[in-house]
């Protein structure tokens, strides 16, 4: 009963309702965006994590994350294999290099991936099925999420990287994250005869695979006291924790949408709460009636609240279709690897909920107070 004498009041002033749905509207919005942003920033930092062959990670002790790898001796690879468990460990280099696409045009610097072919160290289908075509001299494959100011990814191309001539054999799909504008890979012969004054034998990642019904936390405990001080080594989960971690909290771009999701959620409340105290002093008459016909200040609660839930819930359902549509232009054209989840879903609509169930018994205090004598 309590719940149709709110639904009545929200229907009653059809415009003025449909203002303060506007504004819980944006509030929603504004936190699933925050969010989204948010949890999609460590996703981009694991991108090419996600798409490399290994059960542990060699890195330099030096390491701060993937785009700061820095180098340790590829002669730890070798002190690894001594172990029984130890499959394989291949070297993974990488570096960023001057991209010129035309004479006179702009230089802009790009992300250079490269492994020994023949360990087929990236689990990209599309880096997997032109192995033959990476083994060319002077060739390349481009991120078709690299950016257009590149220029035309089209095979065949010949474009200038660090002042050699190199020629686009292909594309892969595995995105660039937040390694840059650009990225592409290329063989370790190729590679170094980009970086002419880099050498194969210090290497940026070790990636070890281990025999099968390996552990890989008591094979990585025996390589930490086999391998000296200059290398750390990651399983899976602690290099996917690390970079999480990095992205952040230490990163630029993670505390700056760590703090947006906080203010996000100040601002939502903020405009929850004003707007709910405003329909309550609007509607302080009707609240007054009430008492005079009998409802206790529970009861006004109640309804106060039930305004609340059943307003943020019409707003809701927009702000949950308009966040779809950003997250998916920002998929387009900011590159980012922003995607709704049901937990997402769910979660926010709890949070909103509880807000402006929170917001409301703030707000009620007005009309539990209202003394029908002083109104009549």
């Amino acid at each position: 009963m309590n719940a149709l004498v709110a639904w009545k009041m929200l229907t009653h002033e059809k415009a003025r309702n449909t203002l303060a749905v506007g504004g819980i509207f944006i509030a929603v919005l504004m936190i699933f965006l925050q969010l989204g942003f948010y949890n999609c920033v460590p996703k981009a930092g694991l991108l090419t994590y996600n798409g490399l062959s290994f059960d542990l990670l060699l890195t330099s002790s030096s390491y701060v994350s993937q785009v700061q790898s820095f180098d340790f001796p590829r002669a730890r690879l070798y002190q690894a294999l001594s172990l029984p468990e130890v499959a394989t460990a291949s070297p993974f280099y990488q570096g960023e290099a001057s991209w010129l696409t035309e004479p006179g045009g702009v230089r802009r610097d790009l992300f250079v991936m490269a492994f020994r072919l023949s360990d087929r160290s990236m689990m990209v289908e599309d880096i997997d099925r032109q192995l033959d075509v990476l083994a060319r001299p002077d060739t390349l494959l481009v991120d078709t999420q690299t950016l257009p100011v590149y220029g035309p990814r089209t095979p065949g191309r010949t474009v200038e990287l660090r002042e050699r001539m190199m020629q686009i054999g292909g594309q892969y799909a595995l995105g660039t994250g937040f390694l840059g504008l650009g990225a592409v890979v290329v063989s370790d012969v190729n590679f170094i005869r980009i970086f002419p004054r880099r050498s194969l034998a210090a290497v940026n990642l070790g990636l070890v695979r281990l025999r099968a019904g390996s552990d890989p936390d008591q094979v990585a405990a025996r390589l930490r006291t086999l391998l000296p001080a200059d290398t750390i080594v990651f399983t899976r989960p602690e290099i996917e924790a690390h970079e999480i971690a990095y992205w952040q909290t230490k990163a630029p771009t993670g505390v700056i949408f760590g703090f947006g999701v906080i203010i996000s959620l100040v601002a939502g409340t903020i405009i929850l709460y004003g707007t709910l105290a405003t329909q309550v002093t609007r509607q302080l008459p009707q609240y007054a009636t009430l008492k005079a016909m009998g409802y206790s200040n529970g009861a006004l609660r109640y309804i106060v609240v039930a305004l609340a839930l059943i307003t943020t819930g019409i707003a809701y359902i927009p702000a949950l279709g308009g966040a779809l549509v950003i997250y998916d232009r920002l998929r387009i054209i900011a590159r980012l690897p922003i995607d709704m989840t049901a937990e997402r879903i769910v979660g926010v609509l709890a949070i909103t909920l509880a807000m402006a169930a929170g917001s409301a018994l703030l707000a009620v205090g007005k009309a539990v107070r209202t003394d029908p004598a002083d109104l009549f």
